[in-house]
């Protein structure tokens, strides 16, 4: 091994030792210098969103709720090789949740068919956003690699709001925003509509029964890009749409509504 030149060898020390004193690796860094996770297309993947996770499924991404699971659950997946995605509803408020009283009345609207669930007005970025910034920090905190957020689509519902999709636009890419300032991909879910002028500012995709309603070619934009798109069929046999899934390149799987452990991958 060559020895250094005195010089650059002080160089060398210098830097080492602000290194050493800055007291920061890839995880304790600025997240917004760190490099946010872009996950490829055919990834193969597991969505548990009932209770705990169970680790013992051997595929390289997870997505679990990010309130339901703890820092050393993220950790696990992490030692096992896995990345991690962080589920959070975006844009409705839920009854169950430790920050329900954070969200004032006036943002709540119709409920939106799940128990304990009501519309957000996601007109009012400037009162919805710190509370999703604070949603977003449980997810950076608790060491997770991305984030879903759910229910981006409510302008194409009866939400008890009159939402546009401007509205909608204006608000996904506040959300798309939140997380990339974290260090955070993103994935858009389902809003098949608005996928033409939110590609960019997503990271991969999550897409409900594309196959069921004929619409996993609108999906093909994510795949073009290099981005993943995490598919799941709950009525229709594996056997049905794999093959299409397959040819699209798709990271799709058959599971139960409920999102337990069960899954059976394409």
């Amino acid at each position: 091994m060559k020895r250094l030149a005195p010089a650059f060898a002080v160089v060398l020390a210098l830097l080492a030792a602000l290194t050493a004193c800055s007291g920061e690796d890839d995880r304790t860094a600025d997240p917004r210098t760190r490099a946010v996770w872009q996950p490829r297309p055919g990834l193969a993947w597991q969505w548990q969103l009932d209770g705990r996770v169970d680790p013992s499924v051997d595929v390289p991404v997870y997505d679990i709720d990010g309130f339901e699971n703890t820092a050393a659950d993220v950790a696990r997946l992490h030692r096992d090789g896995r990345k991690v995605i962080c589920y959070v509803n975006v844009g409705a408020w839920e009854d169950f949740r430790p920050d329900r009283d954070d969200f004032p009345r006036s943002l709540l609207g119709r409920p939106n068919g799940w128990r304990g669930e009501r519309w957000l007005d996601i007109r009012r970025v400037s009162t919805l956003r710190p509370l999703m910034e604070r949603r977003f920090d449980m997810c950076r905190d608790k060491g997770f690699d991305a984030v879903e957020p759910d229910l981006v689509e409510g302008y194409a519902d009866d939400t008890g709001f009159p939402l546009t999709a401007r509205d909608q636009l204006r608000y996904n890419r506040m959300i798309a925003d939140i997380a990339h300032e974290r260090g955070l991909a993103v994935g858009l879910k389902n809003d098949l509509a608005q996928i033409p002028h939110l590609l960019d500012d997503f990271d991969f995709a999550v897409n409900e029964e594309c196959a069921q309603y004929g619409e996993c070619e609108r999906l093909e934009p994510f795949v073009a890009a290099g981005k993943a798109v995490f598919h799941v069929e709950y009525a229709r046999p594996a056997a049905d749409f794999c093959p299409m899934a397959r040819e699209l390149r798709l990271s799709s799987m058959l599971k139960k509504p409920e999102l337990g452990v069960w899954r059976k991958p394409c």
